[in-house]
């Protein structure tokens, strides 16, 4: 039997790049001394969420990856014997800039990044002014207590990305995430919402039959137009909720997951082994009228 402790960080951010940056770091250090193996942390951590609106000067908030943060984040990883998922706005060369998630292990080696594949483009999310789309494909990386797979927020609504990533062989799936609710809508509206955000991310445990982590940010930016809705989560590989957050307070969660059930779950709910591969050729159209 396979059991690995995942920290869930949800916190609230500053305009303050190195404030941010420290204070992930003494949320991971809570997340160690909780027992956690595996820390994941929110979408683009070290700054407000800046794509609510199209301002050049929000580029200089990027950096190289590997940089200043990993190396930051890497002393952390080695001293406390704990692997970091740290989400990060990377500068690849001059004007081409990544949503983009570094892996750290527990020994301190960077194993590598994940670009974020999906793109939004709606209003107080323009991410398409910032973000080129990711061009390493979906990855897994092998930390030291499992192969982790890591999807970045918009990604969670698509069960390609979420396939792809199990098929490559993913023991938990990751969403470093950023979404919250406009402050002037209902309550329905806003429960709809999230519950649509929580249902899809289940279900991509339930396809794959292995557990899904989703760490999202929480409290009031854009001059409190938005409402950052925290409610991170853990499933295993069945979607059955293992710890769920609240959706206005910071928190540090540990949640032990059992990587044995997967191969229980798959056995018994044969969802991966019975795949129609041969069928689905189609799916590479954009829409199937003909054209």
């Amino acid at each position: 039997m396979k059991k690995v402790k995942v920290g869930l960080v949800q916190m609230s951010c500053t305009k303050d790049k190195q404030e941010n940056l420290d204070k992930a770091i003494a949320k991971v250090r809570e997340a160690a001394a909780k027992g956690a193996q595996i820390v994941c942390l929110q979408e683009l951590f070290t700054s407000l969420y800046f794509c609510d609106v199209e301002d050049y000067d929000n580029f200089d908030l990027a950096e190289a990856i590997p940089g200043p943060s990993t190396d930051a984040l890497q002393v952390v990883a080695r001293e406390l014997g704990v692997v970091i998922i740290a989400s990060l706005f990377e500068k690849r060369a001059e004007g081409l800039y990544h949503n983009t998630t570094a892996v750290l292990d527990a020994d301190g080696s960077y194993l590598g990044k994940y670009r974020k594949m999906h793109i939004p483009d709606d209003p107080a999310f323009y991410e398409k002014f910032y973000f080129t789309p990711g061009d390493l494909g979906y990855k897994v990386f092998q930390t030291k207590f499992a192969k982790i797979g890591i999807l970045i927020c918009w990604d969670q609504w698509y069960p390609e990305a979420s396939r792809i990533t199990a098929l490559m062989g993913a023991d938990i799936m990751f969403y470093p995430t950023a979404i919250g609710w406009a402050t002037d809508q209902d309550e329905e509206t806003n429960q709809d919402q999230y519950n649509a955000w929580q249902t899809i991310q289940r279900s991509h445990a339930v396809a794959n039959g292995v557990p899904v982590v989703s760490v999202n940010r929480v409290g009031f930016e854009q001059d409190g137009a938005m409402k950052f809705w925290g409610g991170s989560f853990a499933t295993n590989g069945q979607g059955k909720i293992l710890y769920l957050g609240s959706h206005d307070q910071e928190e540090t969660e540990v949640v032990e997951l059992d990587l044995s059930e997967s191969d229980f779950f798959r056995k018994h709910w044969p969802f991966l082994r019975d795949r129609r591969i041969d069928s689905y050729q189609p799916i590479t159209k954009r829409y199937i009228d003909g054209d």
